[in-house]
């Protein structure tokens, strides 16, 4: 399985191409979407996206069930062809990426998934070292990359617990700790939170803002606006084509919720408190 811009927007952006006087250096870009447009059927669902990502930014998506937001991570990860535009993942092109180990995917079913399989914590987390193993062979070395990235996610404890007995939230660590275990360099995560309790979120979101903090590029879609306007150093408001792209602060005043949404989710949960 494989994974593949225009300019990034500056941190006070209000809109879609306001760079903001940003000097941005190409070697820094991890993703690099230009213009891309796919459907499933003869109607697209991504249509003339573009936008970039910077090594070490924290980029929030968000916009209404069904506006294109999972589909555009998967062409991001070279997992759909783009009917037209292109797309260059860590310098490659997506859909010729081959190091899978620098990109961790959490997908949005992956706790479903995991239900299923019959290993240990450890054991999951040690196929992120899969990759890097010398001649297939596993070192004390890798091991310790392991014990390293379980301690960083805290969930060491559950090293030895199968998979299947996790929680939705234990889970979504676990992936997280495979992908520090492979020297993962961009976290891209398409709904995490679906079906996690809330005090688990709280503590996941703390998670993923501590490993950008760390350097940990992330790219994320998250329904909770909330979430990602706390949390994320960027938003993108997604409705089949790019409504936003900027600040969490320009986003929250702006009036692209209305437009991407078709009412102002933000005055309304502030109006609510």
């Amino acid at each position: 399985m494989s994974f593949e811009g225009a300019s990034s927007v500056g941190d006070g952006g209000t809109g879609v191409g306001d760079t903001v006087g940003r000097v941005v250096d190409t070697d820094d870009r991890v993703v690099d979407a230009d213009d891309l447009t796919f459907g499933y059927t003869a109607a697209p669902v991504v249509e003339d996206v573009s936008f970039a990502v910077d090594r070490g930014e924290y980029v929030g998506i968000v916009g209404p069930n069904g506006s294109g937001k999972s589909t555009l991570l998967r062409l991001v990860l070279g997992l759909h062809e783009p009917d037209s535009g292109s797309c260059r993942l860590l310098g490659h092109p997506s859909l010729a990426f081959a190091e899978r180990e620098r990109v961790g995917y959490v997908a949005q079913d992956v706790t479903e998934d995991t239900k299923r399989m019959p290993i240990t914590v450890a054991e999951v987390v040690l196929m992120g070292r899969f990759p890097h193993a010398g001649f297939g062979r596993v070192t004390e070395s890798d091991r310790e990359r392991v014990r390293e990235a379980l301690r960083t996610v805290g969930i060491e404890r559950l090293a030895d617990r199968k998979v299947t007995a996790l929680s939705g939230g234990q889970r979504q660590r676990t992936y997280i700790a495979r992908a520090l275990a492979g020297e993962a360099e961009l976290l891209v995560l398409d709904e995490p939170t679906v079906g996690v309790d809330a005090e688990s979120v709280d503590a996941f979101f703390d998670l993923l803002e501590r490993l950008n903090d760390e350097g940990m590029t992330v790219l994320l879609v998250e329904h909770d606006i909330g979430a990602v306007l706390e949390h994320a150093s960027r938003v993108i408001c997604l409705n089949r084509e790019v409504y936003f792209d900027g600040s969490p602060t320009a986003f929250a005043e702006s009036d692209a919720l209305d437009r991407a949404y078709g009412t102002n989710l933000v005055g309304r949960k502030e109006g609510e408190k």
